[in-house]
């Protein structure tokens, strides 16, 4: 393909129409999960799959669509609410559980096709890893607005009841060493807002508000959570992307040739010159780092990227490869 046609096409992805909504029907798409899917995943797959030329923003829907699927999650929400009987609803899953884990389950899908697409060369990894994360973080927070109905009605109850991304339990052993017979209810609560607070430091957040917001921190907080919380819509695709795509990048490969006994990996010492195994990724960005010439700018930037990419989706920033490239940053 030839550098204008290249330039026209990419011109052509930029300004696409929005995607249109299906075509009006007797099929109600809040009559069941089945239909409320049907009737999302075209949405899901414009704004999360669709080849674009500005990565960096999601295609757009049509308003008319957009305004559906409010309306939709909105009529589905409430018509299971109806359905259930006081006793049913003291026992059942809250409405949306369902919703909430097709959606985890697409996310997965969409992550996994990312790592299945990865070239096997690691000095191209990061070139293509980039990019691949920013169109798919644009989609998920394009997706955080498509359906902050869920966020409302359902993320927001399950985090009232402790079901989170930071949990009573989580932090009741730590807090419960400050605490004496004494305290009062409104003491106690006044320690978990603070190891709370401790928790969100970890992500750069800071009170003088010299750091990241707290909205930044806690979205980060919420990524690295296990799978079995219940975070916002946007942190639970990010979620994803770590658990499908750069942890297994980050994965130290097992040693071969060593008995099921013996396991270890051995260390590396100046007396055996060993050296340890490194994940794909670290491979590619010690490539990356020490390569010798070529565009300064785009290394700093493909760096800069990864480095917001691994903070984004939970990897703690204890992690080797987070410290190391964050003082590389440091020296730029």
């Amino acid at each position: 393909m030839s550098a204008s046609s290249s330039k026209g096409k990419g011109k052509e992805l930029a300004t696409a129409s929005p995607l249109p909504g299906p075509s009006s029907g007797s099929a109600n798409p809040a009559a069941s999960l089945s239909a409320l899917w049907a009737y999302l995943l075209p949405a899901l797959n414009h704004i999360v799959k669709s080849p674009t030329n500005t990565p960096d923003k999601a295609p757009a829907i049509d308003i008319g669509f957009y305004a559906g699927i409010h309306t939709a999650c909105y009529n589905y929400f409430t018509s299971q609410s109806e359905t259930k009987s006081s006793a049913q609803a003291r026992t059942a899953e809250p409405s949306g559980t369902d919703l909430y884990e097709q959606l985890d389950k697409y996310y997965i899908d969409a992550a996994r096709e990312v790592i299945l697409g990865a070239p096997q060369d690691d000095s191209t990894l990061i070139h293509y890893i980039v990019p691949c994360f920013n169109r798919f973080s644009a989609g998920a927070m394009s997706v955080n607005r498509l359906l902050n109905y869920i966020n409302r009605h359902y993320v927001r109850r399950a985090q009232d009841e402790d079901k989170g991304w930071l949990r009573l339990n989580d932090v009741l052993e730590s807090v419960a060493k400050t605490i004496t017979a004494d305290d009062s209810r409104e003491k106690i609560s006044e320690r978990l807002k603070e190891k709370r607070t401790d928790e969100l430091k970890q992500w750069g957040y800071k009170p003088d508000g010299s750091g990241a917001t707290m909205a930044s921190a806690e979205a980060c907080a919420e990524a690295a959570s296990p799978p079995d919380r219940i975070i916002s819509v946007s942190s639970l695709a990010h979620r994803r992307f770590r658990t499908e795509v750069f942890e297994p990048l980050l994965a130290v490969p097992v040693v071969k040739g060593t008995k099921a006994k013996n396991k270890k990996i051995p260390k590396a010492t100046k007396t055996t010159g060993i050296p340890l195994p490194k994940g794909r990724l670290a491979r590619a960005v010690k490539e990356l780092l020490e390569s010798k010439g070529g565009d300064e700018e785009e290394r700093v930037r493909l760096v800069r990227d990864l480095a917001a990419a691994l903070r984004l989706v939970g990897v703690r920033p204890d992690h080797p490869l987070r410290k190391r490239l964050d003082r590389f940053l440091q020296n730029v």
